[in-house]
């Protein structure tokens, strides 16, 4: 029996006819990179969670980046129906950025910023003892620090939305192992990211952490090599100074403002609020 001859799809059939298209291949699938503006709400979510990580564990990487945005939308708009399986969406976001493919690691650093705006310090999954917050971390820092802007911007992006919606205190406690990390360009994202999470302490919260390990800090990265490095290190050091002599300054004033306002009472009405019980040279002395 003879063999069926295939068309030759790009080749022209006929003069007045135009060629076929050809074939696309498996890995030129266009996938679609939509902002988070432009992202609504699902149609019927709470059906649409059952499939949620059947969709992200699939071996296709195009149905991946598909349910990856579905993810963005529920945690966009119906962020409480993912809430018990944030731990497992997060490690499929950590594959993702881990795979080959810029398209489906680009789709998972998206998908990473949404979800910071959405669930804050809920991600740092404190009180268990999974790693899961730590491994995406790490995976960011990795990528916003690779040569391929495409991925590159993206995870810069993430960073800022994960210092912005999350509280900086915890956050620093995670950041602070990469001051001394081996790689140079993951050392110096993590010193932006520390610097501005300092930047939005103040001086209670900072002696919280332990200034003395903050200004440690600070000092080995103004010794990095990268010029990026240091100038956030010198943002950090400026961000600890103004909160100390703020915090002194306020006390000056408290202490003139009191100062000015004891000798305007009576002696008698500032003699009961600060006079011991040893008599009224205490007083005198002090004014």
């Amino acid at each position: 029996m003879a063999k069926k001859q295939q068309p030759d799809l790009g080749a022209v059939n006929d003069e007045n006819q135009a060629p076929f298209p050809p074939l696309p291949s498996s890995g030129d699938a266009v996938i679609d990179y939509i902002p988070s503006e432009e992202l609504t709400a699902l149609p019927h979510p709470g059906s649409k969670i059952q499939s949620l990580m059947e969709g992200l564990e699939s071996k296709d990487w195009t149905t991946i980046c598909e349910w990856l945005n579905t993810a963005r939308r529920f945690a966009l708009f119906h962020a409480d129906l993912m809430i018990p399986m944030l731990e497992r969406v997060v490690l499929v976001l950590v594959k993702a950025m881990k795979n080959p493919r810029s398209a489906l690691c680009k789709t998972s650093i998206m998908a990473s910023s949404d979800m910071f705006k959405a669930y804050g310090d809920k991600l740092l999954l404190e009180g268990t003892d999974s790693d899961a917050f730590n491994q995406l971390l790490l995976q960011l820092l990795f990528k916003a620090s690779q040569d391929k802007k495409f991925v590159c911007k993206e995870a810069g992006k993430a960073l800022n939305s994960m210092v912005a919606s999350l509280t900086p205190l915890p956050l620093l406690h995670r950041l602070r192992g990469y001051v001394t990390h081996s790689n140079l360009r993951v050392r110096a994202k993590a010193a932006v990211s520390i610097s501005s999470c300092v930047s939005k302490l103040g001086l209670e919260r900072m002696k919280e952490f332990g200034l003395g390990t903050l200004i440690e800090m600070a000092a080995d990265l103004l010794n990095d090599k990268l010029p990026e490095a240091r100038e956030a290190a010198r943002s950090t050091v400026v961000s600890i100074y103004r909160a100390i002599t703020e915090d002194e300054e306020e006390e000056e004033q408290k202490q003139e403002s009191w100062h000015n306002r004891r000798k305007a009472l009576p002696y008698a009405a500032v003699s009961q609020k600060t006079q011991p019980a040893t008599g009224r040279d205490w007083y005198k002395e002090k004014v």
